[in-house]
């Protein structure tokens, strides 16, 4: 007789990794033109003026400026003068 309990197998043991979704510069934020704005399933969020929709629905800026929600649609306002940007974008 064996003394020792056999190694059996097991169903359980596997997990997808994390998607890491969701809001990623909320408003009033600045973002360098292709900053990620929005990880989305879908398009729960919308891109507006200079914010464009990438192949699996996040959104991206495409210019510097402030992060601004109105309603479902995300829009980046350009910074104009070197006084409205923050201190790590001025050139």
């Amino acid at each position: 007789m064996a003394h020792k309990k056999g190694q059996g197998s097991t169903k359980n043991g596997r997990d997808s990794n994390p998607q890491y979704r969701g809001i990623k510069l909320y408003g009033g934020e600045f973002a360098k033109p292709g900053a990620i704005i929005v990880r989305q399933c879908g398009t729960k969020f919308q891109p507006g003026f200079n914010v464009r929709r990438a192949n699996d629905d996040s959104l991206f800026s495409v210019a510097t400026g402030k992060v601004v929600y109105k309603g479902r649609k995300v829009h980046v306002d350009p910074a104009d003068t070197e006084a409205e940007r923050p201190f790590y974008l001025a050139s």
